[in-house]
């Protein structure tokens, strides 16, 4: 009898960086380990109250499908908070609701490019988009940014020798998941004038918008989005703004309305988002704006610890995280996913032990990251010193192994 096979698409699906060590943390745990988690951007902070009261007071039953592009209500919260951040063109027609901010790229990235035509982004990069362009058969062209320019964008030039006949789009990330790099006017500018030069869409993963330190301003794809409104794509979700992960909402944004059709015909194909989830966070225009002051004053707060303990340990090399809550850190390591199996199977101190992600699946390069991994600093500043007390033993026991 004939054996069934399976199509070669799914062996080109990537493993996630993020989540590839699991079993050895799990196996870790088993034997009474205490893990710190320093591998996922799963925040601590607290869902807020308001959006956690609908849930205690559900009633509704049977609990139905939501809309296509939405539940209305949500919808409208959603415009009004644009409305906050100062983009009063932006209406309900030009917001689609996705599950989560991986729908959102997933959309985005159909929508714009064909199986084997190419797309730009800036390595290292949200791991994730490797999956989504594996799924659509879409290319990633990784252009190189480094450690010791903070991740910060290379010049125009060299971004546009990445160019060719089959380019359709540059897709960024700010502030950055996974560098915590936030950028800056000028280089946002020079990204929207490459784009009107070759008619490419620029796509804009803001889901970190709010996560902004030292008094810097994030500059938002939405401050160029009537200039270039067919070309201009924003990326958002709330899981990270209001610690909504599990709720699995997000949302793309743009003025193209040939784009929005087709994504609410892919939204329908899916029938729609969480219909609680939504009535959950349609009341985020009723959260204290103190929720986000607080939160983002505690995550500076973490990157700072984050940042000064870092330093100290010799041979480790770390940009300031500008924004976000991630940081890659250069290790004095050959083989950093070997040395985070390391931390997992091996090393213990006082029964304690930390997970961290290579930082080598943030890259689409071969070889670049090796001595790399990505810390997401979501743990309070007690834990994140006692993890970094860790890291420093766990490199002086392993470079005597």
């Amino acid at each position: 009898m004939p054996t069934a096979v399976l199509s070669d698409r799914l062996a080109h699906v990537p493993a996630s960086p993020i989540r590839k060590l699991v079993p050895y943390a799990q196996e870790a745990k088993k034997q009474g380990i205490c893990v710190y988690h320093l591998n996922i951007g799963d925040p601590d902070i607290k869902t807020p109250e308001v959006m956690l009261d609908v849930l205690r007071r559900w009633d509704t039953n049977p609990i139905a499908y939501s809309q296509s592009q939405g539940e209305p209500v949500f919808i409208e919260a959603i415009n009004q908070y644009y409305k906050n951040c100062g983009y009063p063109y932006i209406t309900s027609k030009n917001i689609q609701i996705t599950t989560g901010g991986s729908e959102a790229i997933s959309m985005a990235l159909f929508g714009v490019a064909g199986p084997g035509e190419e797309v730009l982004v800036f390595e290292p990069f949200y791991a994730n988009y490797n999956s989504y362009a594996a799924i659509h058969g879409v290319k990633l062209v990784p252009v190189a940014t480094t450690i010791e320019s903070g991740f910060h964008l290379p010049t125009k030039e060299i971004i546009k020798k990445h160019i060719t006949p089959k380019t359709k789009a540059i897709l960024v990330c700010t502030p950055n998941n996974p560098t915590g790099t936030i950028y800056s006017k000028n280089e946002m500018d020079m990204l929207v004038e490459i784009v009107k030069e070759y008619g490419l869409f620029l796509l804009s993963d803001e889901v970190y918008r709010e996560f902004v330190y030292d008094g810097m301003r994030h500059v938002s794809l939405f401050d160029y989005m009537q200039d270039i409104p067919s070309q201009a794509i924003v990326l958002d979700s709330l899981s990270k703004r209001y610690s909504l992960c599990g709720a699995r909402l997000g949302m793309l944004v743009s003025l193209n309305t040939d784009l929005m059709q087709g994504v609410l015909r892919i939204g329908q194909g899916r029938l729609s988002s969480g219909f609680v989830d939504q009535m959950m966070a349609s009341k985020l225009i009723e959260v204290p704006g103190e929720y986000i002051k607080e939160v983002q004053e505690e995550y500076e707060k973490r990157r700072n610890v984050l940042y000064e303990g870092l330093k100290t340990i010799p041979g480790v090399t770390i940009p300031k995280p500008e924004g976000a809550f991630y940081a890659i850190v250069g290790l004095p390591v050959g083989d950093s996913e070997d040395f985070a199996k390391y931390l997992l199977t091996t090393f213990r101190d006082n029964n304690e032990t930390v997970m961290i992600a290579p930082a080598s699946g943030f890259y689409g390069t071969p070889g670049r990251g090796k001595n790399e991994v990505r810390i997401a600093y979501v743990l309070n500043t007690k834990a994140l010193k006692r993890s970094i007390e860790i890291l420093k033993k766990a490199l002086l026991s392993y470079k005597k192994v």
